[in-house]
């Protein structure tokens, strides 16, 4: 297995593109093996605070660096709220990262076998990617992401189009990645999954980090009034 890149730091972290800071002041540690769990009302941050946790943009100030030393994209992955599929097949899409890492064709050709059999994508296989249901594309975005075996999995919203039963199947997936100890970043508006998954909840409001905490502590009694007002169901701006 490759060296550990966790945890991650963030100290001070600034995102202000032409001045305009959208993200402010963010302190913070990923620990490995954790199910991290970021909430905040819409236009909170949350999707800025993956892209820059992940490396997708870099901070205006302060500092983010992983235990390793670099941020080593091999070891890290990204599922989007909307997938991000090739104009192929599912198995051209599970195979493509896996020849982008020098992986041999015969060794490719096994770990897409494996990875169509554990999802229940394999009656699928050729078919084009595209073409899935909702709930069929975001499981096979999370298949090629497992299939690169990453150490840290950053899930932007997977389940904010699907229906409750794609959802579970989503859910399920992310514990079973978890359990098998890939640490998972991820943004929901939905708390009873937050609840379900969440092990630490980092909550923002306007770009700035005002909670970071055990999710069980988190949900019997969030500390600012803005996380209260949230978990309450009312509008906070």
């Amino acid at each position: 297995m490759s060296a550990p890149i966790l945890p991650l730091s963030l100290e001070d972290v600034t995102y202000a593109p032409r001045g305009a800071a959208l993200l402010s002041g963010l302190t913070l540690r990923v620990e490995a093996g954790r199910r991290l769990i970021v909430m905040g009302a819409n236009g909170a941050g949350k999707s800025l605070f993956l892209r820059l946790c992940h490396g997708l943009i870099d901070p205006s100030a302060g500092r983010r660096f992983w235990a390793s030393g670099e941020p080593r994209p091999e070891a890290q992955a990204m599922v989007f709220q909307r997938p991000v599929l090739l104009r192929r097949s599912v198995a051209a899409n599970l195979d493509y990262p896996l020849a982008l890492r020098g992986l041999a064709r015969a060794a490719r050709r096994e770990a897409v076998a494996l990875t169509l059999d554990r999802f229940g994508l394999a009656a699928m296989a050729d078919r084009p990617a595209r073409l899935l249901s909702g709930g069929e594309q975001q499981r096979l975005a999370l298949a090629r992401a497992w299939a690169i075996r990453p150490q840290v999995l950053f899930l932007d919203e997977p389940t904010s189009a699907l229906d409750p039963a794609a959802t579970r199947i989503i859910e399920e997936m992310v514990a079973r990645f978890s359990d098998e100890g890939i640490t998972i970043v991820m943004t929901t508006h939905d708390l009873g999954q937050a609840r379900r998954l969440g092990q630490d909840v980092a909550f923002l409001h306007r770009g700035r980090l005002i909670e970071h905490r055990p999710a069980a502590d988190f949900f019997a009694g969030p500390e600012t009034p803005e996380a209260r007002a949230f978990l309450a169901g009312d509008l906070i701006w």
